[in-house]
């Protein structure tokens, strides 16, 4: 009996990804910061008003900080959604003389509004409510009730969400990528989904996903893409790599550089230090605008590698299978890829290493 209660219970909970404790962990503490700062600010700019912060901002913290890849965490939607639920609240509160029907009226309005514009935010909800039931204070306001404390408090916690989850490395606000060549699909589009078989599945769809089409193409897109890894027999990264690595030093003179550049006639080379270890990757372009700037005297310390070369490098392991390695060549027009073992670099993958094995397993498919 106890069981079957527990298999109904679980029927009831959401299918949702737990993340790591860690990840929680920075998700409160996030919270903690951005509603300290926005309240304390908010707190100084109004003095002893007494709505200086609303309760709404603690929902909103929510969504921000522990789902803030969700279209409806994304500055637009908190701004202009807490700006049309605050308009439709003082309004209906001015207007309606019942509480009840005030405050009903309001949070129906603002939720077809929101959905009309496209900036469905779950607290403004209750921004609707609080413009209501906010007592006194809030009354006396009217509609500067919208630009303090709704706007003043949603853009200080939008403020430190941006800075909090840049930090952390996270993308927000999220931003859809898109094939900047041209309007065609991505080359990876055009041989499995395209984003006109999302839309059209998503048009007979009566119910509202919190998930971008974009979130739902990339998940669809790597799903397939695993599902095609175990079809063929795969290739790992140590099969395909060249092992004789032509790379740049960090303490090279970037005059050094170019002559290299001249030499073996790449447009990109990896940048190890005395330890072989990769530390960078230089791109002739970067010469190039080193260059450009070289009579400033601001930039007259640089004339290391190090110094001009990009920190930030995509590598892969030996042993893993060159099917990670696909989105990188084609949806980011990766020339190579370094392959490194225990940070050292030990061999280079280039674009045309992945071509020749692609054909190899074309040749092998019946």
């Amino acid at each position: 009996m106890f069981h079957t209660q527990l298999e109904w219970l679980n029927t009831l909970k959401p299918n949702f990804k737990v993340l790591p404790f860690k990840e929680r962990l920075l998700c409160g503490v996030g919270a903690l910061i951005g509603l300290a700062i926005s309240s304390l600010i908010s707190w100084y700019v109004l003095g002893d008003f007494n709505a200086w912060y609303i309760a709404p901002m603690g929902a909103s913290s929510v969504l921000l900080f522990a789902v803030s890849a969700g279209p409806l965490s994304q500055p637009w939607n908190i701004i202009v959604g807490n700006t049309i639920a605050g308009f439709i609240g003082v309004t209906c509160a001015m207007f309606i003389a019942n509480q009840t029907a005030a405050f009903s009226l309001a949070v129906a309005l603002a939720i077809f509004l929101m959905m009309s514009t496209d900036s469905l935010h779950p607290p403004s909800g209750a921004v609707a409510i609080t413009a209501v039931l906010g007592g006194e204070s809030v009354h006396e306001l009217g509609y500067h009730f919208i630009f303090y404390p709704v706007l003043l408090n949603s853009v200080l916690l939008l403020a430190v969400a941006i800075i909090f989850n840049r930090l952390l490395g996270k993308q927000y606000p999220q931003v859809a990528q898109v094939n900047t060549r041209s309007k065609d699909p991505t080359p990876m589009q055009k041989v499995t989904i395209q984003p006109q078989d999302i839309q059209e599945v998503l048009e007979h769809q009566t119910e509202l996903l919190d998930i971008s089409e974009y979130d739902l193409q990339k998940i669809i897109l790597e799903a397939q893409e695993k599902a095609n890894a175990r079809a063929i027999s795969q290739y790992l990264c140590q099969d395909i790599m060249s092992k004789d690595v032509i790379s740049l030093s960090e303490q090279d003179d970037i005059h050094q550089a170019l002559d290299k550049f001249k030499h073996v006639n790449l447009m990109s080379l990896p940048v190890v230090n005395t330890e072989n270890k990769l530390v960078g990757t230089l791109a002739l372009y970067e010469v190039v605008e080193w260059f450009k700037r070289a009579a400033d005297p601001r930039a007259s310390w640089e004339h290391l590698v190090k110094q001009i070369m990009n920190r930030k490098v995509v590598t892969v392991q030996p042993l893993q299978p060159i099917q990670d390695l696909v989105p990188y060549f084609v949806e980011r027009s990766f020339n190579y890829i370094p392959v490194v073992e225990q940070h050292k670099l030990v061999g280079i993958i280039s674009r045309a290493d992945m071509i020749a094995a692609m054909q190899q397993q074309l040749n092998r498919t019946p």
